[in-house]
């Protein structure tokens, strides 16, 4: 399959919120890290990041990083780029205590607090995918 990270940004986001709204803290986090991750490479991708087709990732090893280590590639393309200045995430990392491997984590070890702070990046990057498409960039 092709990587489509605009489309797996959405349906992450669409189905983390379907989940926060039942409660079901530890899949809503882990989908809102994920959401983040898609729309963070999809700007990545309008920034310049090379991406390999035939094998289906990022060209760089240090570009397929999920939702924790993302945050800081997405930077380091985002200010290399004219149109970049516009794009800027909030200055810490709301995901640096997020870990893909987190899935395989005891869902009593999530809350509405966790999830909420990882809602609230991934939101963040939300409207920078969205205004991006409204722009063109993407």
């Amino acid at each position: 399959m092709t990587a489509d990270f605009h489309d797996a940004h959405q349906r992450h986001w669409d189905d983390a919120e379907l989940l926060y709204e039942k409660q079901r803290w530890a899949n809503a986090d882990h989908l809102y890290g994920m959401a983040a991750e898609c729309g963070l490479k999809q700007l990545m991708l309008a920034f310049g990041m090379s991406f390999d087709a035939g094998k289906n990732m990022p060209v760089e090893p240090k570009d397929s990083v999920h939702a924790n280590g993302v945050w800081a590639r997405y930077e380091s393309y985002r200010g290399g780029h004219r149109r970049g200045a516009a794009y800027a995430l909030t200055a810490s990392n709301p995901f640096d205590d997020w870990h893909v491997a987190q899935r395989y984590a005891q869902q009593t070890l999530f809350d509405s607090n966790r999830a909420t702070k990882h809602r609230d990046g991934a939101e963040n990057v939300r409207q920078l995918v969205r205004k991006a498409a409204f722009e063109g960039l993407i």
